[in-house]
């Protein structure tokens, strides 16, 4: 019987039990026997890794998190750190591995395919960062956080006449700063694929002030600068009353939405269907709707790119 391993690796995000859940209830309808590495990477090289069946993943479909958990895993860079974990995996007979993350998990997943071991990656992460995809697993449910935060803080913004800066995850991208601040109206939005110029923007919140708006949000990307640093930027060039809200880890937390769900089933089935046919060293996504796949090579060849049409959209709703 061909076996096969899954792990989730990196931050976590909603959905990727759903993408663990359809990973092996996929493998084992198509006749695999799959196993679960716990703690990431590093469970690869501390051996902690389990046979799953069905039953396994039962009622996980609506939870956030990982159930098979994730670890930082710096030393897997090393390679007699990774012969140690194909050890454990040849040792099952275990020759495909799919690994769900981002950015740093797909480079353990490159380095382990060049070493003998099948590898398919499946895109779980927040930050909207992975080439070829058009949307990552978690984005969703956490732009959806992002927004329901954003109506909470407009409300009392509103109440007291006060310019609230709101900082949200995202590291180097800017997808769910600008996602969330034309879904929540920001008057703001601060993204690290443009030059941020804290100025404009005290210019812009007097013109508003001047023709009667009492309060304005600005949502600013982690990359770009934190809420505190923007907040004393902006009362360099303006005399405004601020706020700043920290969203942090709960964006990663929660339910992931149906949206989620379905694309983080998709993923994980399509990832298992692309290791059947003896296709790996790659990773999966969505484009257009439509199920891709993408060379590792290519994924890492360059930077994720922000959606400008988007973003110009944003500025022309916000004056």
């Amino acid at each position: 019987m061909k076996k096969l391993a899954v792990l989730t690796s990196g931050g976590d995000s909603p959905g990727m039990n759903a993408a663990i859940r359809a990973v092996v209830r996929k493998s084992i309808f198509e006749g695999y026997e799959v196993y679960g590495v716990y703690q990431g990477f590093q469970g690869l090289i501390t051996d902690n890794i389990e046979k799953l069946e069905l039953g396994d993943v039962g009622d996980i479909i609506q939870r956030g998190g990982t159930k098979l958990f994730s670890a930082r895993c710096p030393e897997f860079i090393d390679a007699g750190v990774r012969k140690n974990a194909i050890e454990n995996l040849s040792r099952r007979g275990i020759d495909s591995l799919v690994v769900i993350g981002g950015d740093g998990s797909y480079r353990g997943a490159e380095r382990l395919d060049a070493e003998g071991i099948m590898t398919v990656g499946v895109p779980g992460t927040i930050d909207n960062d992975i080439n070829g995809t058009d949307f990552t697993i978690g984005f969703d449910t956490a732009l959806n956080t992002i927004v329901d935060a954003v109506d909470k803080i407009r409300d009392t913004a509103t109440s007291h006449e006060r310019t609230f800066i709101i900082e949200v995850m995202g590291r180097d991208a800017g997808d769910l700063a600008l996602w969330a601040g034309v879904a929540g109206g920001a008057e703001t939005i601060l993204i690290p694929e443009d030059v941020s110029d804290v100025k404009a923007v005290a210019e812009r919140i007097e013109a508003g002030m001047n023709r009667g708006k009492k309060h304005s949000i600005i949502i600013v990307a982690e990359g770009v600068m934190s809420a505190g640093e923007c907040g004393r930027e902006l009362r360099k060039y303006i005399n405004v009353d601020t706020r700043e809200s920290v969203l942090g880890h709960m964006q990663r937390g929660g339910k992931p939405t149906g949206s989620d769900r379905v694309l983080a089933s998709r993923l994980g089935a399509f990832a298992v269907d692309l290791l059947k046919d003896g296709v790996s060293g790659c990773a999966v996504g969505i484009e257009n709707n439509r199920l891709t796949e993408t060379s590792f090579d290519e994924v890492f060849a360059e930077d994720h790119q922000i959606d400008r049409v988007l973003y110009k959209l944003s500025q022309e709703l916000s004056i």
